[in-house]
């Protein structure tokens, strides 16, 4: 398997899903599911002993987490539950790269809606035209309170998404809602059904892929776009570093041939340690470290190598709260080496390596599922791991409400002018418009 640099959101404490499935009928389990439970514990918690960076595993007691784990289980009535189990059980690393990856269903659930922290504050930041959320007056610049009673912040944003979404997909979210002109109000959402292609092999690395990029790879047009400004400036907004050596050299070859260059990492979840090395090989005239790789059996620094032919103007790097991982490095290795300024807010702190495992389980019909286990971290050149901190931007600039409500993009005006190129936030939210996953 391929080394990824990718924030997938990880994993719920088992409270959570006792509320989630409260209001639902579930089957007792069959004999034959709480075999493959088993199964499935039996096989993840062999895995990260084997593998996982820290053959301490940051202290816990391994043996006894997946004792009491094994109890749950054998007590546990729900198939649910009893994989939300064993989901807990890679939560207690508290480590953001290693967690279940469940087995996919067969459909996608879409709210038509988007979010993302901005600060402190959760706010919606896209509507899918004609999807529910527009229906019943979600509209982007709403500030999310609460979803199912859940009230958000920072540190819980990422588990109550993957509960919702991927590990107990909800048809209806209940949403606590305040619009930028400060009316709170309550809604519920129904979501759309949308049908996934066929699943093929939880071994093969494509496929694995899909299932952890499906909603950030689904066109290749939003892996990198690329916009010219004359002779002074090319922005480039980055999905994620999920592209191949040709485009990354195309980026930079394009780059070259202007002053400045604003990479817009907002939203992207990271991706390929090779893609990132070349895009950063691509802004240093001179071989650059990224930090020290830090797996069980050994440290080695992780270098990117120079592609001799660097651009070489002014550097502006945009980041979020869901930018993550490789985009993570790439602006903290910008500002360690005073290359350039990195510009928005403070990112996700979802920084390690980790590869995924694939398993299956049953005779007949087979059921795939897999797991992420970390088998790297990352300690930047002053010796600090990003995990759980995030990078502070040097310019801390956040769109309001009100940004948001309008379209307006205030972040990517402001460093279009430092560039020396004038760009209204109105035109500037236009530049990328975003692409929405076909229903």
């Amino acid at each position: 398997m391929r080394h990824m640099i990718t924030f997938a959101r990880t994993v719920v404490v088992v409270l959570w899903f006792s509320v989630l499935v409260a209001s639902q009928q579930n089957k007792d389990m069959t004999y034959d599911e709480r075999t493959q439970v088993n199964s499935a514990l039996n096989q993840i918690s062999k895995d990260v002993v084997k593998h996982y960076y820290d053959p301490k595993l940051h202290g816990v007691d391994w043996d006894t987490k997946v004792e009491q784990t094994r109890e749950k289980v054998k007590e546990e009535k729900s198939l649910n539950m009893a994989m939300a189990h064993v989901a807990a059980l890679l939560d207690s690393l508290n480590d953001s790269h290693t967690f279940l990856i469940p087995p996919r269903r067969p459909y996608v659930l879409d709210h038509g809606w988007d979010v993302k922290m901005i600060g402190d504050k959760c706010y919606v930041t896209r509507v899918r035209p004609g999807g529910d959320a527009e229906t019943h007056g979600v509209k982007p610049g709403d500030q999310l309170i609460a979803i199912n009673g859940y009230r958000l912040g920072r540190e819980n944003l990422w588990k109550i998404e993957y509960a919702f979404n991927t590990l107990r997909p909800l048809p209806q979210l209940t949403l606590t809602l305040r619009s930028p002109e400060g009316t709170e109000r309550k809604t519920m959402l129904e979501a759309k059904f949308r049908k996934r292609g066929g699943l093929k092999d939880l071994d093969n690395y494509d496929t694995i892929q899909d299932l952890m990029m499906e909603e950030e790879n689904w066109s290749n047009e939003q892996r990198v776009r690329i916009l010219e400004f004359g002779n002074e400036l090319t922005i480039a907004k980055l999905k994620s570093f999920q592209f191949d050596e040709g485009g990354a050299n195309k980026l930079i070859s394009i780059a070259r041939k202007r002053k400045a260059l604003i990479l817009d990492l907002r939203e992207n979840p990271g991706g390929s340690v090779e893609i990132l090395k070349l895009v950063l090989g691509g802004l240093f005239d001179h071989d650059v470290t990224l930090g020290d790789r830090v797996a069980r059996d050994n440290t080695k620094p992780l270098v990117a190598k120079t592609n001799h032919h660097p651009f070489d103007g002014k550097v502006i790097v945009l980041i979020d709260s869901k930018s993550a991982s490789a985009s993570e490095l790439l602006a903290r290795v910008v500002q360690l080496e005073k290359r350039g300024t990195v510009i928005g807010d403070r990112s996700s702190g979802s920084v390690m390596e980790s590869r995924v495992y694939g398993y299956q389980v049953g005779m007949g019909v087979v059921t795939f599922y897999g797991a992420s286990i970390t088998d790297a971290n990352l300690l930047m050149t002053d010796g600090v791991s990003l995990e759980r901190q995030g990078v502070m931007p040097d310019e801390i600039l956040l769109p309001t409400a009100v940004d948001l409500a309008a379209g307006r993009d205030p972040v990517l005006a402001h460093a279009a002018e430092l560039a020396g190129v004038k760009l209204t936030p109105e035109d500037a939210g236009k530049l990328f418009p975003y692409l929405w996953p076909p229903e």
